[in-house]
Protein backbone atom coordinates (compact mmCIF):
# COMPACT_ATOMS: atom_id res chain seq x y z
CA UNK A 1 0.00 0.00 0.00
CA UNK A 2 1.49 3.37 -1.07
CA UNK A 3 0.83 6.53 0.97
CA UNK A 4 1.22 10.21 0.16
CA UNK A 5 1.14 12.66 3.08
CA UNK A 6 0.18 16.36 2.95
CA UNK A 7 0.35 18.76 5.90
CA UNK A 8 1.84 22.23 6.32
CA UNK A 9 3.34 21.08 9.62
CA UNK A 10 6.52 19.08 8.99
CA UNK A 11 6.31 17.48 12.44
CA UNK A 12 2.94 15.93 11.56
CA UNK A 13 4.40 14.52 8.36
CA UNK A 14 7.28 12.95 10.30
CA UNK A 15 4.92 11.45 12.90
CA UNK A 16 2.65 9.93 10.25
CA UNK A 17 5.62 8.54 8.34
CA UNK A 18 6.96 6.91 11.50
CA UNK A 19 3.58 5.35 12.33
CA UNK A 20 3.14 3.94 8.81
CA UNK A 21 6.72 2.64 8.66
CA UNK A 22 7.08 1.26 12.19
CA UNK A 23 3.71 -0.49 12.12
CA UNK A 24 4.38 -1.89 8.63
CA UNK A 25 1.22 -0.39 7.18
CA UNK A 26 2.79 0.37 3.82
CA UNK A 27 5.29 2.64 2.09
CA UNK A 28 5.30 6.45 2.09
CA UNK A 29 5.97 7.32 -1.54
CA UNK A 30 5.94 11.10 -1.02
CA UNK A 31 5.16 14.04 1.25
CA UNK A 32 4.32 17.69 0.73
CA UNK A 33 3.79 20.84 2.79
CA UNK A 34 1.47 22.24 0.10
CA UNK A 35 -1.71 20.98 -1.51
CA UNK A 36 -0.99 22.65 -4.83
CA UNK A 37 2.51 21.13 -5.01
CA UNK A 38 1.11 17.74 -4.06
CA UNK A 39 -1.30 17.75 -7.02
CA UNK A 40 1.60 17.41 -9.42
CA UNK A 41 3.28 14.65 -7.40
CA UNK A 42 0.26 12.41 -6.90
CA UNK A 43 -0.53 12.22 -10.61
CA UNK A 44 2.88 10.64 -11.18
CA UNK A 45 3.11 8.55 -8.01
CA UNK A 46 -0.54 7.33 -8.02
CA UNK A 47 -0.66 6.50 -4.29
CA UNK A 48 -3.26 4.11 -2.91
CA UNK A 49 -4.06 6.37 0.05
CA UNK A 50 -3.55 10.11 0.51
CA UNK A 51 -3.63 11.58 4.02
CA UNK A 52 -4.25 15.33 3.82
CA UNK A 53 -4.67 18.13 6.35
CA UNK A 54 -7.96 20.03 6.23
CA UNK A 55 -6.68 23.54 6.93
CA UNK A 56 -3.66 24.58 4.86
CA UNK A 57 -2.63 28.05 3.68
CA UNK A 58 -2.43 27.65 -0.10
CA UNK A 59 -5.20 25.10 -0.66
CA UNK A 60 -7.54 23.61 1.92
CA UNK A 61 -7.88 19.83 2.16
CA UNK A 62 -11.42 19.69 0.79
CA UNK A 63 -10.42 21.59 -2.37
CA UNK A 64 -7.43 19.30 -2.76
CA UNK A 65 -9.54 16.15 -2.45
CA UNK A 66 -12.03 17.40 -5.04
CA UNK A 67 -9.25 18.13 -7.55
CA UNK A 68 -7.14 15.06 -6.81
CA UNK A 69 -10.19 12.80 -6.71
CA UNK A 70 -11.04 13.64 -10.32
CA UNK A 71 -7.47 12.76 -11.32
CA UNK A 72 -7.15 9.64 -9.18
CA UNK A 73 -10.61 8.02 -8.96
CA UNK A 74 -9.24 4.85 -7.31
CA UNK A 75 -7.20 6.60 -4.62
CA UNK A 76 -8.65 6.80 -1.09
CA UNK A 77 -8.43 9.98 0.98
CA UNK A 78 -8.10 10.36 4.74
CA UNK A 79 -8.54 13.82 6.27
CA UNK A 80 -6.59 15.22 9.24
CA UNK A 81 -7.82 18.20 11.27
CA UNK A 82 -8.45 19.71 14.68
CA UNK A 83 -11.78 21.04 13.42
CA UNK A 84 -14.78 19.21 14.90
CA UNK A 85 -17.54 21.07 13.03
CA UNK A 86 -20.14 18.58 11.73
CA UNK A 87 -20.75 20.75 8.64
CA UNK A 88 -17.04 20.80 7.84
CA UNK A 89 -16.72 17.05 8.35
CA UNK A 90 -19.80 16.47 6.15
CA UNK A 91 -18.25 18.62 3.40
CA UNK A 92 -15.07 16.56 3.61
CA UNK A 93 -16.96 13.27 3.20
CA UNK A 94 -19.02 14.68 0.33
CA UNK A 95 -15.79 15.69 -1.40
CA UNK A 96 -14.66 12.06 -1.34
CA UNK A 97 -12.91 11.52 2.00
CA UNK A 98 -13.13 7.95 3.31
CA UNK A 99 -12.34 8.65 6.97
CA UNK A 100 -11.57 11.57 9.26
CA UNK A 101 -8.77 11.62 11.89
CA UNK A 102 -8.78 14.22 14.64
CA UNK A 103 -5.57 15.95 15.67
CA UNK A 104 -3.46 15.54 17.75
CA UNK A 105 -2.47 12.40 15.89
CA UNK A 106 -2.90 9.16 17.81
CA UNK A 107 -0.94 6.17 16.50
CA UNK A 108 -3.64 3.64 17.42
CA UNK A 109 -6.37 5.65 15.68
CA UNK A 110 -4.18 6.17 12.61
CA UNK A 111 -3.49 2.43 12.35
CA UNK A 112 -7.18 1.54 12.81
CA UNK A 113 -8.35 4.01 10.17
CA UNK A 114 -5.66 2.99 7.67
CA UNK A 115 -6.56 -0.69 8.19
CA UNK A 116 -10.26 0.03 7.51
CA UNK A 117 -9.51 2.03 4.38
CA UNK A 118 -7.08 -0.65 3.21
CA UNK A 119 -9.77 -3.33 3.58
CA UNK A 120 -12.23 -1.20 1.62
CA UNK A 121 -9.70 -0.66 -1.17
CA UNK A 122 -8.96 -4.39 -1.34
CA UNK A 123 -12.67 -5.17 -1.44
CA UNK A 124 -13.34 -2.63 -4.21
CA UNK A 125 -10.41 -3.92 -6.28
CA UNK A 126 -11.50 -7.53 -5.90
CA UNK A 127 -15.03 -6.64 -6.98
CA UNK A 128 -13.77 -4.71 -10.02
CA UNK A 129 -11.43 -7.54 -10.97
CA UNK A 130 -14.13 -10.17 -10.73
CA UNK A 131 -16.58 -8.03 -12.70
CA UNK A 132 -14.13 -7.90 -15.60
CA UNK A 133 -13.40 -11.60 -15.70
CA UNK A 134 -15.26 -13.44 -18.43
CA UNK A 135 -17.29 -16.16 -16.80
CA UNK A 136 -18.20 -19.35 -18.64
CA UNK A 137 -21.83 -20.32 -18.51
CA UNK A 138 -22.61 -22.09 -15.25
CA UNK A 139 -23.28 -25.82 -15.72
CA UNK A 140 -26.81 -26.88 -14.85
CA UNK A 141 -26.63 -30.62 -15.54
CA UNK A 142 -23.62 -31.57 -13.40
CA UNK A 143 -23.75 -29.81 -10.04
CA UNK A 144 -20.44 -29.49 -8.25
CA UNK A 145 -19.92 -31.25 -4.92
CA UNK A 146 -21.45 -29.42 -2.01
CA UNK A 147 -19.15 -27.39 0.19
CA UNK A 148 -18.33 -28.71 3.59
CA UNK A 149 -20.81 -27.75 6.28
CA UNK A 150 -18.41 -25.42 8.16
CA UNK A 151 -17.82 -23.31 5.03
CA UNK A 152 -21.55 -23.08 4.32
CA UNK A 153 -22.26 -22.09 7.92
CA UNK A 154 -19.50 -19.48 7.83
CA UNK A 155 -20.77 -17.89 4.62
CA UNK A 156 -24.35 -17.76 5.90
CA UNK A 157 -23.15 -16.18 9.15
CA UNK A 158 -21.28 -13.50 7.20
CA UNK A 159 -24.29 -12.79 4.97
CA UNK A 160 -26.73 -12.68 7.88
CA UNK A 161 -24.48 -10.29 9.79
CA UNK A 162 -24.21 -7.92 6.82
CA UNK A 163 -27.97 -7.92 6.24
CA UNK A 164 -28.52 -7.26 9.95
CA UNK A 165 -26.13 -4.31 9.84
CA UNK A 166 -28.08 -2.93 6.87
CA UNK A 167 -31.32 -3.36 8.82
CA UNK A 168 -32.89 -5.70 6.25
CA UNK A 169 -32.44 -9.15 7.79
CA UNK A 170 -36.15 -9.26 8.65
CA UNK A 171 -37.28 -8.48 5.10
CA UNK A 172 -38.68 -11.37 3.04
CA UNK A 173 -36.18 -10.64 0.30
CA UNK A 174 -33.24 -11.23 2.64
CA UNK A 175 -33.84 -14.99 2.44
CA UNK A 176 -33.87 -14.74 -1.36
CA UNK A 177 -30.61 -12.78 -1.27
CA UNK A 178 -28.93 -15.42 0.90
CA UNK A 179 -30.21 -18.20 -1.39
CA UNK A 180 -28.86 -16.45 -4.50
CA UNK A 181 -25.46 -15.63 -2.97
CA UNK A 182 -25.01 -19.15 -1.59
CA UNK A 183 -25.73 -20.56 -5.05
CA UNK A 184 -23.07 -18.29 -6.57
CA UNK A 185 -20.61 -19.31 -3.86
CA UNK A 186 -21.23 -22.99 -4.50
CA UNK A 187 -20.58 -22.51 -8.20
CA UNK A 188 -17.56 -20.22 -7.72
CA UNK A 189 -19.19 -17.61 -9.87
CA UNK A 190 -20.52 -14.10 -10.18
CA UNK A 191 -23.84 -13.05 -11.61
CA UNK A 192 -22.23 -11.26 -14.60
CA UNK A 193 -23.01 -14.04 -17.06
CA UNK A 194 -26.76 -14.30 -16.39
CA UNK A 195 -29.66 -12.00 -15.71
CA UNK A 196 -31.11 -11.70 -12.24
CA UNK A 197 -34.33 -13.23 -13.55
CA UNK A 198 -32.40 -16.26 -14.85
CA UNK A 199 -30.70 -16.68 -11.49
CA UNK A 200 -34.03 -16.45 -9.63
CA UNK A 201 -35.51 -18.98 -12.06
CA UNK A 202 -33.23 -21.63 -10.58
CA UNK A 203 -35.06 -21.43 -7.24
CA UNK A 204 -38.56 -20.15 -7.91
CA UNK A 205 -41.51 -20.90 -10.19
CA UNK A 206 -42.14 -17.17 -10.10
CA UNK A 207 -38.68 -15.64 -10.74
CA UNK A 208 -40.09 -12.16 -11.28
CA UNK A 209 -41.57 -12.14 -7.78
CA UNK A 210 -38.27 -13.29 -6.28
CA UNK A 211 -36.41 -10.67 -8.30
CA UNK A 212 -38.74 -7.94 -7.07
CA UNK A 213 -38.26 -9.04 -3.45
CA UNK A 214 -34.48 -8.92 -3.85
CA UNK A 215 -34.59 -5.48 -5.50
CA UNK A 216 -36.96 -4.13 -2.86
CA UNK A 217 -34.83 -5.42 0.01
CA UNK A 218 -31.53 -4.19 -1.46
CA UNK A 219 -33.11 -0.79 -2.02
CA UNK A 220 -34.32 -0.68 1.58
CA UNK A 221 -30.74 -1.34 2.66
CA UNK A 222 -29.55 1.68 0.67
CA UNK A 223 -32.26 3.88 2.19
CA UNK A 224 -31.21 2.74 5.66
CA UNK A 225 -27.57 3.54 4.82
CA UNK A 226 -28.58 6.99 3.58
CA UNK A 227 -30.32 7.71 6.89
CA UNK A 228 -27.19 6.58 8.77
CA UNK A 229 -25.07 8.89 6.64
CA UNK A 230 -27.34 11.85 7.33
CA UNK A 231 -27.11 11.21 11.07
CA UNK A 232 -23.37 10.52 11.09
CA UNK A 233 -21.08 10.61 8.07
CA UNK A 234 -18.46 8.75 10.06
CA UNK A 235 -20.71 5.82 10.93
CA UNK A 236 -18.72 2.61 10.34
CA UNK A 237 -21.58 0.80 8.62
CA UNK A 238 -22.20 3.76 6.30
CA UNK A 239 -18.54 4.22 5.31
CA UNK A 240 -17.98 0.54 4.61
CA UNK A 241 -21.07 -0.50 2.67
CA UNK A 242 -21.79 2.74 0.79
CA UNK A 243 -18.54 2.13 -1.12
CA UNK A 244 -18.77 -1.64 -1.64
CA UNK A 245 -22.31 -3.01 -1.68
CA UNK A 246 -23.60 0.23 -3.16
CA UNK A 247 -22.34 3.08 -5.29
CA UNK A 248 -21.51 6.07 -3.08
CA UNK A 249 -22.88 8.59 -5.58
CA UNK A 250 -26.22 6.79 -5.59
CA UNK A 251 -26.30 6.65 -1.78
CA UNK A 252 -25.59 10.37 -1.68
CA UNK A 253 -28.40 10.97 -4.17
CA UNK A 254 -30.76 9.08 -1.85
CA UNK A 255 -29.52 11.25 1.04
CA UNK A 256 -30.35 14.37 -0.99
CA UNK A 257 -33.81 12.94 -1.71
CA UNK A 258 -34.42 12.33 2.00
CA UNK A 259 -33.26 15.86 2.80
CA UNK A 260 -35.62 17.26 0.16
CA UNK A 261 -32.75 18.55 -1.99
CA UNK A 262 -33.59 16.30 -4.94
CA UNK A 263 -36.64 14.65 -6.46
CA UNK A 264 -34.63 11.61 -7.60
CA UNK A 265 -34.01 8.48 -5.55
CA UNK A 266 -30.67 6.69 -5.57
CA UNK A 267 -30.36 3.65 -7.80
CA UNK A 268 -29.18 0.17 -6.74
CA UNK A 269 -27.22 -2.03 -9.16
CA UNK A 270 -28.39 -5.44 -8.00
CA UNK A 271 -25.67 -7.41 -9.81
CA UNK A 272 -22.96 -5.36 -8.11
CA UNK A 273 -24.76 -5.76 -4.79
CA UNK A 274 -24.86 -9.56 -5.06
CA UNK A 275 -21.31 -9.79 -6.42
CA UNK A 276 -20.04 -7.74 -3.46
CA UNK A 277 -21.82 -10.07 -1.03
CA UNK A 278 -20.11 -13.02 -2.74
CA UNK A 279 -16.71 -11.37 -2.25
CA UNK A 280 -17.43 -10.59 1.40
CA UNK A 281 -18.39 -14.22 2.01
CA UNK A 282 -15.32 -15.58 0.23
CA UNK A 283 -12.93 -13.26 2.06
CA UNK A 284 -14.28 -13.98 5.54
CA UNK A 285 -14.79 -17.73 5.52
Amino acid sequence: MKFYLIDDDRNILNILKLIITNRKLGTVCGTSLSGSDALEDVQTLAPDIIIVDLLMTDMDGISFVRKAGSLLPRTAFIMLSQVSSKDMIASAYEAGVEYYIQKPVNSVEVENVISKVGRQLSMQRTIRKMQHIFMDEMPAASPEPEREAPAAIASRTVLTNILQRLGISGDTGSRDIITAVEYLLEHDGQINDMTLSELCGRFSDSPKSMEQRIRRTANTGMVNLAHLGIEDYGNEIFTEYSNTLYNFEQVRREMDYIRGKSDRHGNVKIKNFLNALVVYSQNRQ
